[in-house]
């Protein structure tokens, strides 16, 4: 009996069910939808701009070798309102806040840059209010903007206060060379009917920044280590800023100007006033520029020519503020006259989709009759 009940326990029809395999997990497929070739960086708009303002830090330590403290004074100014406005306004709209992105920082320090020495405190909080609500946040914030920013706040400021924005400090360099606290820079005395150039204006002086100007715009030395700064960490492109700066050479040297050789009129003409500021800093502007290769080369030579147009013939001696801000308008036209297509279209392709358009065209016409 005990043998038949151990035989009875392990009868295998009486042995207890094995459990069901669980099915194998699913893969999980990602799709992602994003537009074609991807490239992945970890740069964003904050290294950008941080870059930008590393670039700028020569001009800024030149500005105050040469015209004391009172740069320092402008350019915090300009940069807390460009800052504070541009928080207050997303704050009252009920936006994220981007202020972190460094864009309003880089804003107000551009337009800084662009002042006189001696501007009063309250002139850079107008400049930063129409440059950041007017000029950026109304259009929807940074990218949205057609404008370049800081540009168009100094042509805000040209236009208001124009006595203000025409007078420039004497450098520190020139203290005992010439008598009083302002004078005229390098690029008005070219330009002025019948004045010569002063002795102390050499092409040295303007390229080291012994010379009056604007904060940012009289060493020509520290604004190209801090553009060639920026095309090496390929935060700019190089196309932009030599098409610029090459139209106006080109343009100096062939008409040139009486009471100077064609290639000092030239060299004159690089290195004083802001055409190296803009051509590295402004006209490179992201949301402001073409994006096409031969876009950006017919921008920069656009630039050029009206900034030579504008210095010739204009009732300012300075005329790259002006020059940028109406390619800014035509930059959209630009990059849709050389825009690129979709990768595996040719011209073949993109020639018969056209003709086949004009054709359905046609027959509907014809179909309407």
């Amino acid at each position: 009996m005990n043998e038949n009940k151990d035989l009875k326990q392990t009868t295998p029809a009486q042995a207890p069910a094995a459990a069901p395999k669980k099915p194998a997990a699913k893969e999980r497929i990602i799709l992602d939808v994003a537009y074609q070739p991807q490239i992945r960086t970890r740069t964003d708009t904050t290294r950008l701009m941080l870059n930008v303002i590393i670039a700028l830090l020569p001009a800024v330590a030149v500005s105050v070798w040469q015209f004391g403290t009172r740069p320092l004074l402008v350019i915090l100014v300009s940069v807390l309102s460009a800052v504070f406005f541009e928080w207050g306004y997303r704050k009252l709209m009920h936006k994220d806040n981007r202020i972190g992105d460094l864009s309003a920082v880089v804003t107000g320090l551009l337009l800084a840059l662009t002042l006189p020495p001696s501007t009063p405190w309250w002139i850079p909080i107008i400049g930063s209010f129409f440059s950041i609500v007017v000029v950026k946040q109304l259009y929807g914030g940074i990218g949205k903007n057609f404008l370049n920013p800081a540009l168009a706040g100094r042509a805000f400021l040209l236009a208001s206060y124009a006595l203000t924005m025409g007078t420039f400090s004497r450098p520190n360099s020139l203290a005992g060379v010439v008598d009083g606290v302002t004078m005229a820079t390098p690029l008005a005395s070219i330009y002025a009917e019948s004045a010569a150039l002063p002795e102390y204006t050499s092409l040295l002086n303007m390229f080291l920044g012994l010379i009056p100007g604007c904060i940012g715009e009289i060493s020509k030395l520290a604004l190209l280590i801090g553009g060639l700064y920026l095309i090496l960490r390929k935060v700019i492109s190089w196309r932009i800023p030599v098409s610029f700066i090459g139209t106006v050479a080109l343009l100096t040297l062939i008409f040139g100007h009486a009471g100077m050789s064609n290639v000092d009129f030239m060299l004159s003409n690089l290195l004083s006033g802001g055409l190296i500021l803009a051509a590295f800093f402004m006209a490179t502007d992201y949301a402001t520029s073409p994006v096409t290769l031969k876009g950006q080369l017919l921008y920069g030579f656009g630039c050029g020519v009206i900034t030579v147009l504008i210095r010739y013939f204009g009732g300012f001696p300075e005329g790259t503020t002006y020059a940028i801000l109406i390619m800014n308008i035509c930059a959209w036209a630009i990059d849709k006259g050389f825009h690129r297509h979709q990768f595996g279209v040719s011209k073949e392709d993109i020639a018969a989709e056209k003709a086949a358009r004009q054709a359905a065209k046609k027959a509907a016409k014809e179909a309407a009759k």
